[in-house]
């Protein structure tokens, strides 16, 4: 079943569409005129839909995604040339997601190009998925800028350092057959595809414990800066909750009984 979650009475003037997916919220970009680049409004807005994502009872994982042949260009620059004000959301960052992602599994479906401020929203995601036309990369070496919105930060922690060196310093984008190979592109679909398969992926996670999920989250992402003999400490921290809850012992009872889970989420 598909549920629309946005409000407007005409949803084709929204900036980002919001669907509800059978537990699985879609985020669709939606600024085809300008590339689906990012505006203040738009970061806010889906700044918004993240909150509503985590905040939800119904919802368990999500997939962004943008145009049949574009993801995102980014910033958009006309609209900061315009107004002054940068796509930066007080409460998740630049684009409304690359400071502070959500707490829920989200995944990139990517189609054509990821560029710039786009693939720094695809980096800001958990898993990517991308038709085989996509490509990633960071040019804003080309134009006398720096990639600031989590680029730098997050590529080299997805593929090995010396090619994310490469990649941010050339400049030179990456094709999603390239991305795959080094891990960053969890699945290459054929144009057109990513956004079934990302929802199909996002579905997957969606049938799986939610608090096991987010805690599985939350250490894979934050470990790495733990220092090596209080990693097994700081992971106990967040894993006895989910060890002590009422979904633990129903994934149990669902296990000898031959049935399937259900999760209520606490």
């Amino acid at each position: 079943m598909t549920e629309q979650l946005t409000r407007s009475a005409d949803a084709r003037t929204l900036p980002l569409l919001v669907e509800r997916v059978d537990g699985v919220a879609v985020f669709t970009l939606h600024r085809p005129e300008r590339r689906n680049a990012i505006d203040l409004e738009t970061a806010c807005l889906l700044s918004a839909a993240l909150d509503e994502l985590d905040e939800s009872n119904d919802l368990r994982a999500a997939v962004l995604t943008g145009s049949p042949t574009l993801f995102s260009a980014g910033m958009d620059l006309k609209a900061y040339a315009a107004t002054g004000q940068r796509p930066v959301d007080e409460h998740r960052g630049g684009f409304g997601i690359v400071g502070r992602p959500p707490r829920k599994p989200i995944v990139a479906a990517v189609e054509g190009p990821a560029l710039g401020g786009g693939f720094e929203i695809a980096l800001a995601c958990d898993l990517i998925v991308a038709g085989e036309g996509a490509t990633f990369g960071l040019p804003e070496v080309k134009r006398g800028l720096v990639a600031s919105g989590g680029g730098m930060l997050r590529l080299p922690r997805r593929i090995p350092r010396n090619l994310a060196t490469e990649a941010v310093l050339t400049g030179r984008p990456l094709t999603a057959t390239r991305c795959a190979e080094l891990g960053l592109v969890n699945r290459v679909v054929p144009d057109g595809g990513a956004r079934a398969a990302a929802q199909a992926l996002a579905a997957e996670i969606a049938l799986n414990a939610p608090l096991a999920v987010q805690a599985s989250k939350v250490v894979m992402a934050e470990s790495a800066l733990w220092p090596e003999d209080e990693q097994f400490a700081r992971q106990e921290l967040l894993i006895e909750p989910v060890r002590s809850s009422q979904d633990a012992r129903e994934g149990a009872r669902a296990f000898a009984e031959k049935r399937p889970p259900r999760w209520q989420g606490r």
